[in-house]
C-alpha cells in the first residue's frame, strides 16, 4: 500500500521503517527541516521499562492539586483559559486510584519491555550507533517513606516481568560508583538491569538515513500538515502545504498536536503537551559522571550518560503549547546534578532545551485504528516516547498488515 505518516520524530520514523520493512511504500511528512526536532530532540536519554508505572495515581493526584499553588514542585499547573485542559484533567483525575493505576501500568510495561527489544534488533540491522548503553538504569530514594512508598510500585513492576533488585545506599553505590559520594543519603534503590539509555535525535538521524536508502521510505522535510480529506469512511488525502497527498492509509503520529489534530474530524484523542526541561552539558572529566542511566525520585530528577556527555531532564509543566525558557527553570536541576557528581562538568558549557510530551489522561499511548477504516493513531506516549516508539511502530505494522501481535496487547489496542 501507499501509506503516509505524520510526523518524524522518533515515533514517526521508527512506524514507517517497520512499514516500509512490510512492503509498503512510506512518504513522511514533518513541518520541521529535519527528523528529530521536536520532542524527541533531547529526552531524558533512558529507554526505561522500569518508569512504565502510569503516572496517574492517588499520590499524583495530590501533587498535581499541590502544584496549581507550588511551582518549585516537580508538576507545575499553571492555570489557563484552555477548555481542553481542565476537560484533560477531570479525565485525568479519574485515572488516579489504585484499581486504574494497575490496570494502565501493566499494558505499559508490556509494551516498553518488547520495544526495547525492538530497539535493539533494529539498530543492529541497521547498523545504527546513538551513543546507547545497556548497563540498566538506577532509581533511588532519598527518604525511607518514599523509598517505602516508591518500591511499591516497583515491585508491582517485578511481580509481572520487569527483572529488578532492590537495594540499600551501599549497593547502590556498587552498582553506579558515581553516586558513592552520597550513599548515606540514600534510603534505598531500585535496579533494572534491562534498561539502557541512548540519544534519541542520533537514533531518529541515522534511522531516517538508514530507511530512506535501503527501505526507499521518502521523507518530505519543511512540509506542514494541513488537514485530511475524508471521503465516507475513508481518508482520501492528506492536505499538505505542498499540495495534496493521496494514499491507502494514513498514520498520525503528531506527539503533542496529535489531540488538537485529531479533533477535527471527530476522533476522541485526549493528548495534551506536558513541557519539561533539559540540560546536555559535556563532562570535563568523564571518571566523575554516571556509568549508566538514574532517576533521584525525590528531586523528580532523571539523567543518562550519553557518550562523554550528561543529559539531566525533569519537570512535567502544564502550559499549554508553550515551548519557552529561562535559566532559572534548570537552576534546581543542575544543583542536584552538582551534588551527584561534583567535578563532573561546566554548566556554563550546557545546552538547554524545552519539550512538550503527548500525554494522555491513563499515559497509554494511543495505537489503533480510529473512526476512518484506514487511519490509524500511532500517538499520546508521553514519558515513555523514546522507550516504547519502535515497539509501538512495530505493533502499527502489524495491525495494518493484519497480523497477531508478538505480545500481549490487552488494555493498549486503541478502539473506538
Amino acid at each position: 500500500m501507499k501509506i503516509t505518516v505524520l510526523g518524524a520524530g522518533v515515533v514517526g520514523t521508527a512506524a514507517a521503517a517497520y512499514l516500509a520493512k512490510d512492503g509498503h511504500e512510506v512518504t513522511v511528512l514533518e513541518r520541521h527541516d529535519t527528523a528529530a526536532r521536536g520532542t524527541s530532540y533531547c529526552n531524558a536519554g533512558l529507554v526505561s521499562p522500569g518508569d512504565a508505572t502510569a503516572w496517574a495515581s492517588p499520590a499524583a493526584l495530590r501533587t498535581f492539586l499541590r502544584g496549581i499553588f507550588n511551582h518549585d514542585l516537580g508538576i507545575r499547573v499553571k492555570l489557563r483559559a484552555d477548555p481542553f485542559f481542565y476537560l484533560w484533567s477531570l479525565r485525568f483525575l479519574r485515572e488516579c486510584t489504585t484499581t486504574r493505576l494497575r490496570a494502565n501500568t501493566l499494558p505499559k510495561l508490556r509494551l516498553a519491555l518488547y520495544a526495547r527489544d525492538c530497539i535493539n534488533a533494529l539498530s543492529a540491522e541497521a547498523g545504527i550507533s546513538y551513543d546507547q548503553r545497556s548497563k540498566g538504569i538506577l532509581y533511588f530514594f532519598r527518604s525511607q517513606e518514599s523509598f517505602d512508598q516508591g518500591s511499591v510500585n516497583y515491585r508491582f513492576l517485578g511481580e509481572h516481568g520487569l527483572p529488578i533488585e532492590i537495594v540499600d545506599g551501599r549497593r547502590a553505590a556498587e552498582i553506579e560508583p558515581a553516586l558513592a559520594g552520597i550513599s548515606d543519603r540514600i534510603a534505598g534503590a531500585v535496579y533494572s538491569p534491562v534498561d539502557q539509555t541512548g540519544d534519541s535525535r542520533q537514533f531518529t538521524e541515522a534511522l531516517v538515513a538508514w530507511a530512506t536508502e535501503k527501505l526507499g521510505v521518502t521523507f518530505r522535510f519543511g512540509t506542514t500538515i494541513e488537514g485530511l480529506d475524508i471521503d465516507g469512511d475513508r481518508v482520501v488525502a492528506v492536505r499538505t502545504s505542498a499540495g495534496p497527498l493521496t494514499g491507502d492509509a494514513v498514520v498520525l503520529s503528531m506527539g503533542p498536536e496529535s489531540g488538537v489534530f485529531g479533533r477535527r474530524y471527530g476522533i476522541d484523542l485526549p493528548v495534551y503537551p506536558v513541557k519539561g526541561y533539559a540540560a546536555t552539558i559535556p563532562l570535563d572529566d568523564p571518571s566523575k559522571g554516571p556509568t549508566m542511566g538514574g532517576a533521584d525520585e525525590d528531586k523528580l530528577i532523571g539523567y543518562s550518560r550519553l557518550g562523554d556527555r550528561l543529559r539531566i531532564s525533569s519537570t512535567a509543566e502544564f502550559t499549554g503549547f508553550d515551548r519557552t525558557h529561562k535559566p532559572s527553570n534548570f537552576a534546581s536541576m543542575l544543583r542536584t546534578a552538582h551534588e551527584l557528581f561534583p567535578g563532573a562538568f561546566d554548566e556554563k558549557k550546557a545546552e538547554f532545551w524545552a519539550g512538550l510530551r503527548p500525554m494522555m489522561p491513563s499515559s497509554v499511548p494511543v495505537i489503533g485504528r480510529a473512526r476512518y477504516r484506514n487511519l490509524y493513531l500511532n500517538t499520546g506516549h508521553g514519558h515513555l516516547g523514546w522507550t516504547t516508539s519502535c515497539g509501538s511502530g512495530k505493533l502499527v505494522a502489524d495491525l495494518i498488515a493484519g497480523r497477531e501481535p508478538e505480545f500481549d496487547t490487552q488494555g493498549l489496542i486503541y478502539r473506538q
